[in-house]
């Protein structure tokens, strides 16, 4: 099963990194956050790909027609044969197809634009900016138990900033205490799974997937979840892009499922 990965999109909330390279590119540790994505949906054996790119989409396209130099030691002999030897290449189980799907198509129009790739075939479906430790054997079989056309990962993101308990009666504060995960409202965090039947919901290039699409889908009783309860981030800002980072340098990082 092929895993689709939006990775078209400006970045604009965190412009600081994404005006040099698109957000999936932007590294956590020493690997861009798509890399991290990809070892995730590899570890539980899916390793096709189709990612879908955009803004400066020629950056993704080259680090992985580089990947042996990215994530290898290299001896450049320029005294000899002028040669490359490669030590310790990494060889991942791979498939990758990068395809340009426009600079200012909307996620719906990029889903649309790689359905070739996808044909008849039942497929995944993620943004190129969330980690998580979701799992996706039961994603899938939760998907084909319902019978629906999408299923999507529901999580509840909490709050980053403290509740104040407050006396009604009085006006007073009683109280200080941060919200709880459980308290928050459960939104869409990626991570899909769609039937083919999902192309006739789009329209075109101008289509918000997370829009028209999904609130069809709902009103027809095809929109199915998945509710996780585990580790999940979008990295939405540099705050976050730091957390991330804290979190991988600590070896905490909760995303990190592969050995």
């Amino acid at each position: 099963m092929k895993v689709v990965i939006l990775a078209g999109g400006f970045g604009t909330r965190i412009s600081e990194e994404s005006h040099l390279r698109p957000k999936p590119m932007i590294e956590i540790g020493d690997a861009p956050i798509l890399w991290h994505i990809l070892k995730g949906y590899s570890h539980y054996g899916f390793h096709e790909f189709v990612i879908c790119c955009g803004y400066k989409g020629y950056i993704i396209k080259e680090y992985f027609a580089d990947y042996y130099l990215h994530r290898s030691d290299v001896t450049f002999d320029f005294s000899a044969e002028n040669k490359m030897v490669v030590h310790n290449n990494v060889a991942e189980p791979w498939k990758i197809t990068v395809v340009d799907t426009g600079l200012y198509t909307q996620t719906g129009g990029r889903i649309k634009r790689i359905q070739q790739y996808i044909g008849n075939e039942r497929f995944m479906l993620t943004y190129g900016d969330g980690v998580s430790d979701v799992n996706i054997p039961k994603l899938l079989e939760t998907h084909e138990q319902s019978g629906k056309t999408v299923t999507l990962t529901a999580i509840q993101p909490g709050g980053r900033f403290g509740v104040l308990d407050i006396n009604n009666r009085d006006g007073s504060i009683i109280g200080f205490r941060e919200k709880a995960t459980e308290d928050s409202a459960w939104i869409n965090g990626g991570f899909m799974v769609a039937e083919p039947e999902v192309f006739d919901y789009i329209d075109d290039d101008s289509t918000v997937f997370e829009r028209t699409p999904l609130e069809r889908l709902s009103a027809d009783g095809k929109l199915g979840v998945y509710q996780h309860h585990g580790f999940w981030r979008c990295m939405d800002t540099q705050r976050d892009k730091g957390e991330l980072e804290a979190a991988w340098a600590s070896g905490s990082a909760r995303w990190r499922i592969w050995a």
